[in-house]
């Protein structure tokens, strides 16, 4: 898989992570503030768990074929238990540079050489 389709994928997992955590709060909150019943927390439960799942597997693959730190790593795979703070972190490390594939085994952008400082 190349680069590209991995921060892609990376990414992508990363928004449906958060979306999902959408459809199970609102199961969440049918369930307990409403007699609606739990058929949201049935649906979007495991859809969650699952996504979840993936996120977590995704991010260390992310981090070993980009060598981010330890630190980016354990950062990445934090993010994924508080609702919505996937957003964040994939925001975060593609702002940072830490989803190009240009990054040294700090896990932090590379400095640009002076051929990309001509252009």
């Amino acid at each position: 898989m190349s680069f590209r389709t991995l921060v892609q994928l990376f990414r992508f997992i990363a928004v449906a992570e958060a979306l999902s955590w959408v459809g199970l709060v609102s199961g969440m909150y049918f369930k307990y503030m409403t007699d609606a019943g739990d058929l949201g927390v049935k649906v979007f439960g495991p859809v969650h768990g699952a996504i979840f799942i993936a996120y977590l597997a995704l991010t260390v693959v992310v981090a070993r074929s980009l060598s981010w730190s330890w630190r980016t790593t354990l950062g990445g795979l934090i993010c994924s238990v508080p609702p919505f703070a996937t957003l964040a972190f994939e925001l975060w490390a593609q702002r940072t540079g830490r989803l190009a594939a240009s990054t040294h085994r700090s896990g932090k952008p590379s400095s640009p050489s002076k051929v990309d400082a001509a252009k």
